[in-house]
C-alpha cells in the first residue's frame, strides 16, 4: 500500500494499568506515515489491530459453526412470540444453505478479515528497522502481527474452503494469502490451494513463535488477550488438527498441557466459574477482552452476551440450545446444568403458550470472546493421538476420560469407538464456542439438524458444496483472478 493511501485508525486510550480495551471513536483520518511516526502512533496501530480482531471474532463467526452444525436454534420474538430467523441478524440465507455471492450474509466478515490482514501487514512492514523501536520491540510487534495474520487467514479458510481432506492432497481451492499490504483496484491475488494456504499459516505462526519475547507489545491488559508464545502455540495446535498434521497438533497440545501452568477447571467449580461476571474461566488460554468505553470503563459491546444472554422474559437474546444438543447430555453430566431453562410465550399456529427454552450459562453478564480453553487442548491431544494410533491412542483415551470424569461421566474403556467419542465430547464440552461445523467437516460427517430446526433444509449429506460459503461479490468483482467456490 502506498503512502498516499489514507486509513481510519481506531485510537485506543493507552492508560497506565488498563486491563481491557478502552475505545475512543476516531475523529480524524491520518496517513500511514503519520501513524507510524511516533511510538504512541505505533502502539495505537497495534491496539487497533486487536480491536479489529475482537470485533470480527465476536461477530457472526462466533455463532456460525454452532448454528449451521445444529447446536443452537432460536428463541421466540419478543413482539409477536413467533419463532423465526431474526431478520435483524441477516443470517436467513446461511441458515437455509442458500447464501448468495451477490448478497452474502457473511460479506462483512470476509471483508473485515482481509482488513485485519492488511492491518497486520502494515505493522510488519512499518516497524521493520524502525528507529524509535528496540530490536526486542520490533521482534515482539512483528511476532504478534504474524500470529494475527495467520489466524485471520485461518478463519477465512474454515468458512470459505472445504476441509483439508476434501481432496487427497488438499489441492482444492484455499484462500488468498496476503503477505504484504494490498491496494484494492491495483493488486489481484489468486487463491492458493488449501495445502499451500495452511503451509503459509503454519510458517507465519512458527516464525512468530521464534520472535516472541518475554514482554507483550502493549504494556497493559491480561496476557491471555494478546498473541504470545502460549496463545499462538494453542492456536497453531488447533490449526494443525484442522490440517491433519496430527504430529504437530499432538506435540503442541502436549507441551501446553504439561508446561503452560494452566489446568482444566475443577468439577466442583465448573458452573460457578462460567457464571462469574468479572473474569474469564480459570482455564482460559486465549480470550479477546470486550471493548470498554473511555469514560467509565464499562463494556461497550459484548456480542457473546448479545447473542446468548438472558435477563428476564422481556430482555433476552436470539440463540438457545437445540434439542439435538440437549439430548447429548446425561443427567449425571454437570454440563446438563449449564443451561437456564426459561418458559417463554410462543405463538404456534396463532395460539400463544409458554414453551421451555434453554439459554447457555457460558456467556451471561459481560464476557469477553472465548477463543481457546485448556479443555480444548486435551481434546486436541486426544484426537491427534487417536489418529496417530499405537501408544498414542492409549493416551488419547486417558485425555478423553479426563474431560469425561470432570463432567461426572463414567470412564470409557478400550472397546469404545475412540474417535467418535472424542467427537461427541467436543460437541458437549465446546458447545457455543464455535467448533461444530468444522468438526463435522473434519470428520466427514453429515449435518443433521432435527430438534428445533426451523429451516426448509435441516441437513446436508457430506460432501456438499454448501459446507462452505460463496466468496462475496465484492471480492469476485474487484479481483479478476478470484475463483468462486463450486455450487455458487
Amino acid at each position: 500500500m502506498r503512502n498516499g493511501i489514507i486509513i481510519a485508525v481506531f485510537i485506543l486510550l493507552l492508560a497506565g494499568g488498563c486491563s481491557e480495551f478502552l475505545v475512543v471513536e476516531p475523529d480524524r483520518q491520518v496517513s500511514i506515515v503519520e501513524q507510524f511516526s511516533t511510538k504512541a502512533g505505533i502502539d495505537q496501530a497495534v491496539n487497533g489491530m486487536y480491536y479489529s480482531l475482537e470485533a470480527i471474532c465476536s461477530g457472526d463467526i462466533f455463532f456460525y459453526a454452532d448454528l449451521i452444525g445444529g447446536n443452537v436454534t432460536f428463541s421466540p420474538a419478543r413482539n409477536d412470540y413467533i419463532v423465526e430467523v431474526p431478520p435483524a441478524l441477516g443470517i436467513e440465507q446461511i441458515y437455509e444453505f442458500r447464501d448468495l455471492e451477490r448478497d452474502s450474509d457473511m460479506a462483512g466478515f470476509y471483508a473485515d478479515a482481509y482488513g485485519i490482514i492488511n492491518e497486520a501487514n502494515l505493522i510488519i512492514e512499518r516497524v521493520a528497522e524502525h528507529p524509535l523501536l528496540s530490536s526486542a520491540e520490533i521482534n515482539q510487534m512483528t511476532a504478534e502481527a504474524l500470529a494475527c495474520r495467520a489466524w485471520a487467514h485461518y478463519m477465512v479458510a474454515i468458512v470459505y474452503a472445504q476441509n483439508y481432506s476434501y481432496t487427497a492432497d488438499a489441492s482444492h481451492p484455499g484462500v488468498v494469502y496476503n503477505t504484504s499490504t494490498i491496494t484494492a483496484g491495483e493488486d489481484y491475488p489468486s487463491r492458493l490451494t488449501l495445502a499451500e494456504s495452511y503451509r503459509l499459516m503454519k510458517e507465519d505462526m512458527e516464525r512468530a513463535l521464534g520472535l516472541f519475547g518475554d514482554r507483550q507489545a502493549l504494556s497493559y491488559g491480561p496476557g491471555y488477550s494478546w498473541f504470545n508464545t502460549t496463545t499462538a502455540s494453542a492456536l497453531l495446535a488447533r490449526m494443525a488438527l484442522q490440517m491433519h498434521d496430527w504430529e504437530t497438533a499432538y506435540a503442541l497440545a502436549d507441551s501446553l498441557i504439561q508446561f503452560s501452568g494452566l489446568s482444566v477447571m475443577d468439577s466442583a467449580e465448573y458452573a460457578a466459574e462460567w457464571e462469574q461476571p468479572e473474569d474469564p474461566v480459570s482455564e482460559i488460554v486465549f480470550e479477546l477482552s470486550a471493548p470498554r468505553t473511555s469514560d467509565d470503563g464499562s463494556v461497550s459491546s459484548s456480542v457473546a452476551r448479545d447473542f446468548f444472554g438472558y435477563v428476564d422474559q422481556t430482555n433476552y437474546n436470539e440463540f438457545v440450545a437445540s434439542g439435538d444438543l440437549l439430548a447429548l447430555y446425561d443427567t449425571s453430566d454437570i454440563r446438563s446444568g449449564m443451561f437456564l431453562e426459561v418458559l417463554l410465550p410462543t405463538s404456534v399456529n396463532g395460539i400463544v403458550t409458554d414453551q421451555p427454552y434453554f439459554f447457555t450459562k457460558k456467556f451471561q453478564d459481560e464476557p469477553g470472546t472465548t477463543v481457546m480453553r485448556m479443555s480444548e487442548l486435551y481434546l486436541i491431544r486426544a484426537e491427534a493421538g487417536a489418529r496417530l494410533g499405537g501408544t498414542f491412542a492409549e493416551g488419547a483415551l486417558e485425555d478423553l476420560n479426563a474431560i469425561r470424569t470432570r463432567a461426572g461421566l463414567a470412564q470409557l474403556d478400550g472397546s469404545a469407538d475412540l474417535l467418535e467419542e472424542i467427537f461427541l465430547e467436543r460437541r458437549r464440552e465446546l458447545a457455543f464456542e464455535g467448533h461444530l461445523l468444522y468438526d463435522l467437516a473434519r470428520y466427514h460427517k453429515d449435518i443433521v439438524r432435527d430438534r428445533g430446526c426451523i429451516s426448509s433444509v435441516c441437513g446436508l449429506a457430506y460432501p456438499s458444496d454448501y459446507y462452505v460459503l460463496p466468496i462475496p461479490e465484492s471480492s469476485t468483482t474487484l479481483n479478476e483472478n478470484m475463483e468462486q467456490n463450486e455450487g455458487y
